[in-house]
């Protein structure tokens, strides 16, 4: 089955400003959750500028402890590797991640974009799509599913907040034009 989150977000900060911060934005003390992030590979393609990352980021268990009764819920911590490609002359990157951890029961990938925003060239939109979909644990898909879901839109909804935070302590008030 599976489930989607879709969200959609402008920030009122200049594209540059954005993707230093998201790019910064780990680990946290307002997301305990993100205990590190690794960049594993940078590299730059000098003919179109553009700058490609790969990066691992290890976050605690949030699995609850009811449902880590199963065997494979209980680890110590999950894996997720984010890729990104980023754009400084087009104003523009993507990313993409997914899980590393239970990848035999469970697919978790997201699509992001950051861009100039066309309501405004100094702000910047965020467009993300987020799904989980959960196999081979039988009648625990559809309370997995709905915890990943549940799960996953907060933590859409905080990244978001982090990222506010962050601008206005690093930028100043949005430019609200």
């Amino acid at each position: 089955m599976g489930v989607t989150v879709d969200v959609h977000q402008v920030f009122q900060y200049p594209f540059e400003q954005v993707v230093a911060c998201f790019l910064r934005k780990y680990p946290n003390p307002m997301d305990n959750n993100v205990i590190a992030v690794k960049t594993v590979e940078e590299k730059k393609d000098e003919s179109t500028g553009l700058i490609y990352r790969k990066r691992i980021a290890i976050c605690q268990n949030v699995v609850p402890e009811i449902l880590r009764k199963v065997s494979i819920l209980k680890v110590p911590d999950i894996r997720l590797e984010e890729e990104s490609w980023l754009s400084l002359q087009k104003r523009n990157m993507a990313i993409r991640s997914h899980c590393l951890t239970w990848t035999q029961y469970a697919s978790m990938r997201e699509e992001s974009v950051f861009r100039e925003s066309v309501e405004n060239p100094n702000w910047t939109e965020f467009i993300q799509r987020g799904r989980i979909s959960i196999t081979g644990a039988g009648f625990f898909n559809c309370i997995l599913e709905t915890f990943a879901s549940a799960f996953l839109r907060q933590g859409a909804q905080k990244g978001i907040r982090i990222m506010e935070t962050l601008l206005k302590e690093q930028c100043g008030a949005p430019l609200v034009e």
